[in-house]
């Protein structure tokens, strides 16, 4: 090259780029990692996750087993999760003992034609209604979590003193086990794993309890720190989309046996259980209303030392 030339090439960079255009760089992916629990109620975000529509907006969804409930909301305080789907009274009662828990989306709910929830004895425990649950140890997949607490509450419509059952926190992968091994009498539990249990003898169904108390009720509510969904708005806009695009998918019965091979992949159960699992509704939509319930539900049972407010904790 000449010396004129080099000259003129020079030129031609500071002058102007109309002569070379570096090349635009996509933007990385934002890492998120949604902390769940062994049941249907997250379905939506399972499918989420594989059919890609989180994806296509630009997060790069990991999704994390948590074995209790009740743990969801430390995960997401010490950011190792950054969404995670306490259940209402969980989130609740750990913003009440100091954190800042937002929820961002509906997740599950109540319906009265999906019993996905139940209350199952051992086989022979001899109990057969609320009033025969006294005096029994009862496995629950989470202290104070929705399902302890939906079903203390149906104890008491039904005749039962709760305060006079022995509950024993019990996570849903070990709960047939549990069971089985004779360590609790019975246990409030959840589908695919309700299934399991009756399939192989195990236990057998007292009550879809939650069909005799009011429907609609969210089971789960994808939740964050305030401050992680203030410094971030764009992967929160992203994660309520995708979730939703997913929630449509779980809802068109024409996708049902791709749904049941997706939950598989989070729930490993056998193909037989699988086919034959309650989907729990699903719902993206959380409203200060259904909060609000729940807050009722918790000061009926002293479970709250403040006065949460429900516009507070649901993000617009």
């Amino acid at each position: 090259m000449t010396e004129l030339t080099r000259r003129g090439f020079a030129a031609g960079i500071a002058a102007g780029s109309t002569l070379i255009a570096a090349p635009a760089l996509a933007q990385a992916p934002t890492k998120i990692t949604i902390g769940y629990t062994a049941v249907s109620d997250f379905t939506s975000a399972f499918v989420a996750r594989e059919e890609g529509y989180f994806a296509k907006r630009g997060l790069d969804a990991t999704l994390q087993l948590i074995a209790l409930n009740s743990n969801i909301p430390a995960a997401m305080q010490a950011g190792s999760v950054q969404v995670g789907g306490p259940t209402p009274s969980v989130m609740l009662q750990a913003n009440d003992g100091g954190l800042d828990l937002v929820a961002v989306a509906g997740g599950s709910f109540t319906h009265k034609d999906v019993a996905n929830y139940g209350f199952v004895e051992k086989t022979g425990a001899g109990i057969t209604d609320a009033k025969s649950a006294e005096g029994k140890r009862i496995g629950v997949p989470g202290m104070n979590a929705f399902l302890h607490v939906l079903f203390r509450k149906w104890m008491s419509e039904k005749g039962g003193d709760w305060k006079k059952v022995t509950f024993v926190e019990t996570p849903f992968p070990q709960m047939a086990d549990i069971l089985r091994g004779g360590s609790v009498d019975g246990l409030v539990t959840g589908s695919p794993i309700m299934e399991r249990i009756v399939q192989t003898n195990v236990g057998r169904v007292v009550s879809y309890f939650h069909n005799e108390l009011p429907a609609g009720l969210p089971a789960i509510l994808y939740s964050t720190t305030r401050a992680w969904a203030t410094a971030n708005p764009g992967p929160l806009k992203a994660f309520r989309e995708g979730l939703a695009e997913g929630n449509a998918f779980v809802n068109d019965k024409a996708n049902d046996a791709k749904v049941r091979q997706i939950i598989g992949k989070y729930i490993p159960l056998p193909p037989a259980v699988l086919a034959n699992a309650i989907i729990s509704f699903q719902k993206p939509t959380i409203t200060v209303e259904e909060v609000n319930y729940w807050i009722n539900i918790m000061k009926e049972q002293d479970m709250l030392r403040g006065n949460p407010v429900a516009a507070n904790v649901v993000l617009p």
